[in-house]
């Protein structure tokens, strides 16, 4: 059986052996909303966390832009977002913000005849097929790329997202790390103004657009890609070398991250390794530090819910090919929690 018929097995499989098995009744319900980059861990650890640590999950996955607002309005228990928040801004809307996972934001490709990572791309031609500058499959620049390859003659087709997207933010974060003109023209953000292209609502929107559309290509976090079975790319990392989007090369740039960052904020775009893949990010949770009275309960749960993930949820995730935080930095984030106080000034997470 091959890596993504592997990885798609996987998709199904819950995350850790259970103990017990509490009534319906019994569970703890939590609603979260957010970045869609990390629902399949997400639904994975949900489906596992209702045995396993009697907590149910109800995860609606809207983008990180749609899960900011909807924690901002405190209309769910917690939000999600792929792009960290600005002390500032957690610091005015009274919000901890804490890592779960790493994962990478890969590129797919809908070209005719070409196999699953065999084409090359470098940073340069990447900003190019995006800013509307290379527009057929058989451009000279591509060409030179991938003598080895029959490279279609099709128009580019890019696809993005058009909800405001930590993915987006990510992606545009490399790109303007690797391009003055990208930087100084639609930037890095979880919103910008495409050159050109389609857009699409969501990593599930994307991956669908690029699907169903000959010569397309998008960006999707990786596990989109692996369980449906996506056509991936190579990409020239900053040390020059062209890596394929596998687990060892999202470790290689993970093992760079510096978590003494402020609001463990860490930074994993476009890094130096030989090995490494140039795009990869942490997930984050916002989480109410002062949680109203009818919050409370589910803000208790929702710590509870990934304090089970993180000793227990790791082998799902890397079935995904995302990456489980350091110990240390689980022991952080848990120390982190005592900032989440009940209405009395009390805080409501106890080892």
């Amino acid at each position: 059986m091959n890596r993504r018929n592997l990885l798609a097995l996987a998709a199904g499989v819950a995350a850790a052996p259970v103990m017990s098995r509490p009534s319906f009744a019994q569970l703890a319900a939590i609603t979260g909303a957010g970045a869609s980059f990390p629902r399949p861990v997400y639904e994975r650890w949900g489906q596992a966390a209702r045995e396993g640590a009697g907590v149910q999950l109800n995860y609606q996955s809207i983008g990180s832009g749609g899960g900011i607002n909807q924690i901002t309005n405190r209309t769910v228990d917690f939000g999600a977002s792929d792009a960290p928040l600005p002390a500032e801004q957690l610091r005015e809307r009274s919000l901890l913000q804490f890592p779960t996972v790493m994962g990478s934001v890969v590129l797919i490709v809908n070209l005719p005849g070409v196999a699953d990572n065999a084409l090359k791309l470098t940073p340069e031609v990447v900003v190019d097929l995006f800013m509307g500058r290379i527009t057929r499959w058989n451009d000279a620049k591509i060409v030179e790329l991938n003598r080895d390859l029959r490279l279609p003659n099709l128009p580019v087709s890019p696809a993005y997202r058009a909800d405001a997207s930590g993915t987006t933010f990510v992606f545009t974060t490399y790109l303007s790390r690797v391009s003055e003109t990208w930087k100084s023209g639609p930037g890095a953000a979880a919103s910008v103004q495409w050159p050109v292209g389609n857009g699409a609502r969501g990593n599930e929107g994307v991956s669908n657009a690029v699907r169903n559309t000959p010569g397309a290509i998008g960006y999707t976090e990786n596990a989109y890609a692996t369980v449906n079975r996506l056509i991936t790319t190579q990409l020239r990392n900053k040390a020059g070398n062209f890596v394929q989007p596998t687990m060892e090369a999202f470790q290689a740039a993970a093992s760079a991250a510096d978590w003494s960052t402020p609001n463990f904020a860490a930074d994993m775009v476009d890094l130096p390794g030989a090995t490494a893949w140039p795009i990869v990010s942490a997930t984050f949770i916002l989480l109410p530090t002062n949680p109203v009275a009818d919050r409370v309960a589910g803000s208790l749960s929702t710590m509870k819910f990934f304090d089970w993930a993180f000793k227990n949820g790791g082998e799902a995730a890397r079935r995904l090919e995302y990456i489980p935080l350091p110990d240390a930095v689980h022991t952080a984030i848990r120390s982190a929690w005592s900032a989440v106080k009940n209405p009395s000034g009390a805080s409501i997470w106890t080892p």
